[in-house]
């Protein structure tokens, strides 16, 4: 069965890249990502670039320390994965809804940049490692909100 909901967006980051930790210990990174749209403008014949909006993604386990590591406020990045909506309760306790990027992956456009790889060690699905070395690996991978499947 093919999934229908996948979203690709390119843009740059519009604040750094924000890295925490779930209670369980997963970690996750938030991205903000300014999409925008060149355009010939008729009246001067230039191009111009035109926002088309902000996206905002999650980066699950490991990639979301390489991401929080890597990338910065300003970086042109390409985003794959599904959209999300969830609810929550403001402060106020009124009820507001989200839609979210779930990243697959996330990674720089060379477009007008170079980038250099270092590869990681790793398989450890983003946990923050124990003072004695890595953890060990759960028996399922956490879901996004961080209880197992």
């Amino acid at each position: 069965m093919a999934n229908d909901n996948v979203i690709t967006v390119i843009g740059n980051l519009a604040a750094e890249p924000e890295l925490r930790y779930t209670q369980s210990g997963v970690a996750v990174t938030n991205v903000r990502v300014a999409v925008n749209r060149r355009v010939r403008n008729p009246q001067t014949n230039d191009w111009e670039d035109r926002l088309d909006g902000f996206f905002n993604a999650n980066i699950w386990r490991e990639q979301a320390e390489n991401v929080a590591e890597s990338l910065h406020t300003g970086d042109r990045v390409l985003i794959q994965g599904y959209l999300r909506s969830r609810s929550y309760t403001d402060r106020d306790g009124q009820e507001k809804w989200v839609t979210e990027i779930e990243a697959d992956e996330i990674c720089p456009s060379l477009k007008w940049a170079r980038v250099s790889i270092e590869k990681v060690s790793g398989g450890g699905w983003g946990r923050r490692p124990s003072p004695g070395g890595s953890a060990p690996a759960p028996s399922e991978p956490p879901t996004p909100d961080g209880v197992p499947f």
